[in-house]
């Protein structure tokens, strides 16, 4: 019975899950005998949310996506302060999903991160989260398994103060969405797929530099072994307004003034906001009150939230838009109906002004120079210099930052003893490496600490990526210079080279809490902390609790497969590697078809060292066979092996200024050689250039044209091989 039951409530919910192609919310009444979307007994309200896999088609193409009763993103969930929330999620899936409510004060077990906090909900099952509600503000609630809050599975969690009664007031839900499988962009950010940065248009190739006079910018760069200069991630093939790329706001008229709730519900992407209607006022930030303050424009970190107030100065349809910080691509609210007033559209970055900023910060050995110790609360945004519409404008734009903010009611810490942590935001963009203090959430323990205490962290983000670090389950100050009046945040936004200070007092009575970074590739690489009350004990749902532990860390320790196959008229050359934070496994092989007929193959096991894994110590096997020249000899005087040898060796391989790899090493019959190698010499956007050289004397230069993510026009010159040319794929 219970099966079938599963079988017609998944029947039910696929013409359903066909509304999220538009952004659209589902019928959700009982009309096979579910439970309605939400009843209500006094201030006793239950919501049932089903989740589902679905199909959608936002631009031309069909894609995987999560829903939750039938809509992307979730239907928006409301209460007032003081009601009980009952919420009831039924996972229609095959597949195991949670449900964290993030910014809400609520006991530990409700948190909803699986494994850690709360049981996962498995496949054909559903778990009741019930819980008090304490605060008012804008909130919202996603998955916290796996990426599926990539796929679709978010929503808004509204709550309104008591004896409030919403007027003029609107949400703005902004997401992220890719057509490709989240589970390839995060393995292709984990190998450095320069595809995005192709279809960004941003790769900052030589040629383009020599064309904007920054050819010497571009050297320096890749001289202090650092790629290209981005300020995303991912290149995203739509942004959204509530499910959709414009939404609309038709029942607000000239004079209105409106409130929007605005939620960052995006798994990687800032937004700058912007209104063509004039000035946003800013009222409350991560649900929490401010004094209003009054700008031209604001960026929402990856899960904030802003209240705001706008005006409809007159007449028509108002522009309030949202620019991705990588300026590909915006979404937009029209506040009004009738003659459209467009914002102006922000221009393209100046990513050559960046990188040449970026040169000046970064030291030889990878880290980052004094200049960021005197740099806090966004009030020194490095980025300006690539901002056309500062730069190369007059205007006075004012911008808010984290100094602006100012709390209407004191927010000092109850008396108690003080802890300080320091945490260094670390991070290795070649190898896409996001740690705190050089270490993954897995590789650390449980940071202990007691009921009563005040938790001072200072933090520095000695990276070059925006950080927007999230604390689960309380509310942090932002010590911003307002004395008493500072700012309580759930997430704070932590630029390249800031400083900054929050503090929390210890007020819960027990469980593990989570503090992350909330670009969701970020935190599944390893980048957070759990915070952990002393003597608390584990969920009992969670079964044995070291077992679920290790679930929780196997997330940064995951390995990542990618492969290079050449087929080209003179043979095939590839290389195969798994490999995850600290350990890399590889085989390359080189297989001729010419007159120099033969095989060579090369596995390595290697650990990479240091904060910027330049280096990385190895042990491998090779064996290779050709046709060979007895009394050909090496660099080093001893006879060469290149063409005929099966033999163990050991080695290191190190990175060099240019990225040069180098790898010397020795083997079972004491040979030695020594390799230097570059591949993906950006020449222009889609033209790489790859070069080899060993004491074998051996060599190689090919060059590489790519067409697709996969797919490339490939040619190259092999000293064993000749001459070749034919495709390359890459996975």
């Amino acid at each position: 019975m219970q099966r079938f039951i599963t079988i017609a409530m998944f029947i039910l919910l696929v013409p359903a899950g066909l509304y999220a192609q538009h952004g659209a919310m589902g019928n959700m009444n009982d009309s096979m005998g579910r439970k309605p979307f939400l009843t209500q007994h006094g201030n006793h309200r239950i919501y049932h949310l089903y989740v589902t896999d679905t199909v959608v088609n936002y631009t031309g193409r069909k894609a995987n996506a999560v829903a939750i009763n039938g809509s992307i993103p979730g239907p928006k969930l409301e209460f007032t302060e003081g009601d009980t929330a009952e919420i009831h999620v039924h996972n229609l899936m095959h597949m195991e999903t949670s449900i964290h409510w993030h910014g809400l004060i609520l006991d530990n077990y409700q948190d909803g991160v699986p494994y850690l906090t709360t049981a996962a909900i498995a496949g054909h099952s559903t778990l009741v989260y019930k819980f008090p509600i304490v605060q008012n503000g804008t909130y919202w609630y996603h998955s916290h398994s796996m990426l599926q809050e990539q796929s679709g599975m978010y929503g808004a969690f509204i709550i309104h103060k008591k004896n409030e009664t919403p007027h003029n007031e609107y949400t703005l839900l902004l997401s992220d969405w890719t057509n490709e499988k989240p589970e390839q962009v995060e393995r292709s950010l984990h190998y450095v797929t320069d595809w995005y940065a192709i279809k960004k248009k941003a790769t900052q190739n030589y040629f383009q530099a020599i064309k904007e006079k920054h050819f010497a910018t571009k050297l320096t760069n890749e001289w202090k072994r650092m790629l290209a200069m981005d300020v995303s991630d991912v290149y995203y093939d739509l942004f959204t307004t509530n499910g959709k790329q414009t939404d609309r706001a038709p029942q607000f008229h000239a004079g209105d003034k409106v409130r929007l709730r605005i939620i960052n519900g995006s798994s990687s992407t800032y937004f700058w906001l912007h209104y063509a209607g004039g000035k946003i006022t800013v009222i409350a930030n991560d649900g929490k009150d401010v004094e209003p303050v009054e700008v031209d424009r604001l960026i929402v970190g990856v899960s904030e939230t802003y209240d705001v107030e706008v005006t409809i100065p007159a007449s028509g349809s108002w522009q309030f838009m949202a620019t991705s910080e990588d300026r590909t691509k915006h979404t937009s609210l029209w506040l009004g109906s009738g003659e459209e007033h467009a914002a102006a559209p922000l221009p393209r970055l100046k990513y050559f002004e960046g990188m040449k900023m970026m040169n000046g910060m970064m030291n030889m050995d990878g880290t980052m120079n004094d200049m960021g110790m005197n740099m806090s609360l966004q009030q020194m945004d490095m980025n300006t210099v690539m901002y056309p519409e500062i730069v190369d404008s007059n205007k006075n734009i004012t911008t808010l930052n984290y100094a602006m903010l100012r709390s209407p009611e004191p927010t000092t810490l109850p008396a108690g003893p003080v802890r300080e942590f320091r945490f260094e935001l670390t991070g290795n963009m070649n190898r896409y490496v996001w740690t705190i203090n050089n270490k993954t959430v897995s590789e650390t323990d449980k940071i202990l600490i007691k009921q009563g205490e005040n938790i001072r962290i200072i933090i520095y983000n000695n990276s070059m990526m925006r950080h927007p670090m999230h604390l689960h389950g309380h509310f942090f100050r932002v010590l911003n210079g307002q004395g008493d009046r500072s700012p309580l945040k759930t997430v704070l936004d932590i630029m390249p080279m800031e400083t900054d200070t929050i503090e929390f007092h210890a007020s819960e009575t027990h469980g593990d809490w989570y503090f992350h970074c909330h670009i969701l590739y970020h935190m599944m690489a390893g980048m957070g902390r759990i915070f952990s009350y002393e003597n608390s004990k584990p969920n009992p749902a969670l079964g044995d609790p070291k077992k679920a532990l290790r679930i929780v860390y196997r997330d940064d320790r995951r390995f990542y497969y990618t492969a290079q196959v050449g087929l080209e008229s003179n043979g095939s050359d590839g290389e195969m590697t798994l490999a995850n934070t600290r350990w890399v496994i590889s085989t390359e092989w080189r297989l001729g078809l010419t007159a120099n007929k033969g095989f060579e193959s090369e596995t390595h096991i290697g650990r990479l060292i240091g904060r910027n894994q330049w280096l990385m110590p190895y042990i491998g096997f090779d064996w290779r066979y050709r046709k060979h020249d007895e009394a050909e000899k090496n660099l080093f005087g001893q006879r060469s092996t290149k063409d005929q040898r099966a033999v163990v060796c050991a080695g290191v391989q190190y990175t060099l200024p240019m990225l040069i790899r180098t790898d010397a090493r020795i083997d079972t019959e004491g040979k030695i050689r020594v390799q230097f190698g570059r591949e993906d010499i950006p020449l222009t956007s889609h033209l790489r250039m790859n070069a080899y050289w060993n004491t074998d004397k051996e060599y190689m230069l090919g060059m590489r044209y790519i067409v697709t993510k996969y797919f490339s026009l490939s040619t190259h010159y092999d000293s064993d091989m000749g001459w070749g040319g034919g495709v390359t794929i890459t996975y």
